[in-house]
């Protein structure tokens, strides 16, 4: 493939798992979400990979016209992809996960290959009693029953709809099975090759974040798809910078940001999504890789291009 030895970043600015109370650097409003996503492409990051947020509340929304201001002020300041969710959250239908995609009709979208379980509740005891808003606890009790669909049907509307626009994919594969399912899509002719595939370990309801767990997950992805895919890693928490320094050492490409992990070391809250870009940026170089630019970025995963987008 052309451009080997460069390396995607990919960073996820604020996701829709973590809450205002498990960090003071955690961009949960419109303009802080412009002010960070900004700053990670200017350290390096070739793809941005956004949720949008409610300015009063901090909740995660799939409001058209907050994403629309996100969208257009970030396309005003970087020349980075803009890579929208279809994920949303796992309480939204899909038809609220749909609307602003749709109407942006982006370079790139993620799109989650399989129904799952998605465990957030387990972050409630560290923050008991201290929360900054009423909704934040029962919104990750919430998860203790709730399913994050992402049925066949679903799937089927996502590359549909979509995919007629010319946006493309980050397949989200969070454990073995989400591969085949995406390698069903594939034989039906759904999905456009080569592909990029985002190989999600580490969390609750998806496959461990073990290094034997990431090898198998490529060997099944190189013999399902040969080489007619891309692919990077997304690690949960602690294992976010082990996990990107192994796919980045296989030779795949990275992904980071405090949607996946709030941290830059041990104890160390990350103080915006800039400084996990530089970490991770650092360890590619010194592995005598070079990180690739957004142009670069486009090259390699098929792009229509940022002037050919409805925002």
């Amino acid at each position: 493939m052309a451009h080997e030895g460069k390396v995607i970043i990919t960073c996820a600015i604020t996701g829709a798992t973590h809450t205002p109370t498990m960090s003071p650097y955690l961009p949960v409003t419109p303009s802080a979400i412009i002010e960070q996503a900004a700053d990670a492409a200017e350290a390096g990051a070739a793809i941005l990979h956004l949720h949008a947020r409610d300015a009063a509340t901090s909740r995660p929304t799939g409001d058209l016209d907050i994403w629309m201001h996100i969208l257009r002020s970030l396309k005003q300041r970087t020349p980075a992809v803009l890579n929208m969710t279809t994920g949303g959250s796992t309480f939204m239908s899909i038809e609220d996960r749909l609307h602003a995609p749709d109407a942006a009709r982006p370079e790139l979208c993620s799109c989650n290959m399989g129904s799952m379980n998605f465990g957030t509740y387990t972050m409630i005891p560290k923050y008991q009693g201290k929360w900054k808003h009423d909704w934040e606890e029962e919104y990750l009790e919430a998860s203790r029953g709730a399913i994050f669909r992402n049925t066949f049907a679903d799937i089927e509307t996502i590359l549909d709809r979509l995919g007629s626009n010319g946006t493309r994919f980050e397949f989200e594969c969070y454990d073995v099975g989400h591969l085949y399912n995406l390698a069903h899509m594939v034989d039906r002719g759904l999905v456009k090759l080569p592909m990029f595939v985002q190989l999600i370990v580490g969390t609750l309801g998806g496959i461990g974040a073990d290094p034997e767990n990431l090898v198998f997950m490529k060997k099944t992805a190189d013999k399902l798809f040969g080489d007619n895919y891309r692919w990077s890693v997304l690690a949960g928490g602690r294992h976010q910078i082990n996990m990107a320094t192994m796919a980045a050492t296989m030779g795949g490409n990275v992904r980071v940001g405090m949607e996946d992990s709030l941290y830059a070391g041990k104890g160390k809250l990350a103080t915006s999504n800039a400084e996990q870009v530089r970490m991770i940026r650092e360890i590619i170089e010194r592995l005598s890789l070079q990180v690739a630019t957004p142009d670069e970025a486009r090259e390699m995963l098929g792009l229509k291009g940022g002037d050919q987008v409805g925002f």
